[in-house]
């Protein structure tokens, strides 16, 4: 199950929006977030095998990747 949540702690008051839980290869997921980044049209990065991506995204991220063919799921508040 892919979940998306929104986080800010211990980032300076920064928001991101972290993707974890995708079923994929390291270099498959270096090309989801390159996609990810593209379509927000943001910055982002992959760490410890959970994708983040900069500022609140979390609806755009949710329905890229349904689009994508993952069934991805809002977590947290």
């Amino acid at each position: 199950q892919v979940r998306v949540r929104r986080e800010s702690k211990g980032r300076g008051g920064k928001v991101v929006t972290v993707v974890t839980g995708l079923p994929v290869t390291a270099a498959e997921l270096k090309e989801l977030c390159k996609g990810l980044k593209k379509r927000c049209g943001v910055g982002g990065a992959v760490k410890d095998a959970q994708l983040e991506i900069q500022g609140d995204q979390v609806e755009t991220v949710c329905a890229w990747l349904v689009s994508q063919g993952f069934s991805a799921k809002r977590s947290g508040g």
